[in-house]
């Protein structure tokens, strides 16, 4: 069950146990690092999503004093990290919780050029199994109900990476453009040849304006029967993408939606990336030539 607050959402689990009373307060900065909080944490875990509207730009999120309030009262916050997220940093000097970032759990150096890494399939089994350690330590007395959730969820993910296999197995190196590197990491795990040029990417994810010469490729890309596939930001848009999104669809490339926060009627983030996954399979299935 989703219960909406006023700046993000407080996720909570129904069914036997749900009558248990919460030991432990969590917050995902985002709601798929909650979401997975919330899996792994069960009854005895109250997680908050701070940012939680897929159809807001995560980028222009502004900072409620209910923010604060959440994450003053935590004991665990889950960071992106990579600068995603970094509005929190100064919010969280003082605080008592302990803060798990998903960048540093994968050692990736401040440098990496795309922190969209929920899309990458060991980010979230990282998450899980430090945040399974912490709920473990702080929380001793459920300690067994903790580990058999995390061993719950990792199972959940098989079906997704199955998916991923089967994908790259039948159309590793199919041509593919995309807006900016949100998806790019289960693109580049299901085979797929990214070919729009990736300065254009980080040009658009950082709201900069593209070099004339990458906006022609990318348009060359669209209309000369280049890529079977246009991954678009469906969260983050403005002319430049929404008029490469027309260009796209005059030309029967088969568009992919792709979000920075598990969009509505998601069924948990494991539901979210196996969907996302199926469809890519589906646009390159209709995009064959």
């Amino acid at each position: 069950m989703l219960i909406r607050a006023g700046f993000g959402v407080v996720l909570a689990l129904v069914g036997p146990l749900a009558m248990a009373q919460p030991v432990l307060r969590a917050v995902g900065l985002e709601s798929q690092y909650a979401d997975v909080l919330a899996q792994i944490g069960g009854p005895y875990v109250r997680v908050v999503a701070i940012q939680s509207n897929p159809n807001t730009d995560p980028h222009e999120f502004e900072v409620t004093p209910g923010v604060a309030a959440a994450l003053h009262g935590a004991d665990l916050v889950v960071e992106n990290g990579l600068g995603y997220d970094a509005w929190a940093s100064q919010m969280l000097d003082g605080t008592k919780a302990k803060v798990l970032s998903a960048q540093n759990l994968l050692n990736l150096p401040d440098n990496s050029p795309n922190p969209h890494l929920w899309y990458r399939t060991d980010t979230m089994p990282a998450v899980a199994a430090a945040a399974a350690a912490f709920f473990e330590a702080k929380d001793p007395a459920h300690k067994a109900v903790y580990a058999a959730n995390l061993k719950t969820f990792d199972a959940s993910l098989v079906p997704w990476k199955r998916e991923i296999a089967e994908v790259k197995a039948k159309y590793a190196g199919a041509p593919v453009a995309v807006t900016e590197p949100v998806a790019d990491y289960l693109l580049q795990e299901t085979g797929m040849k990214i070919m729009t040029p990736f300065s254009f990417e980080l040009s658009i994810m950082n709201g900069t304006d593209p070099s004339p010469q990458d906006v022609a490729a990318e348009e060359a890309l669209l209309r000369g029967d280049k890529v079977r596939v246009f991954a678009y930001n469906e969260q983050v848009t403005d002319p430049q993408t929404q008029a490469l999104l027309a260009l796209a669809k005059r030309h029967d490339v088969q568009v992919l939606p792709v979000y920075e926060l598990m969009p509505a009627g998601a069924a948990h983030y494991q539901g979210w990336m196996l969907q996302a996954t199926a469809a890519l399979s589906q646009a390159l299935a209709a995009g064959a030539k």
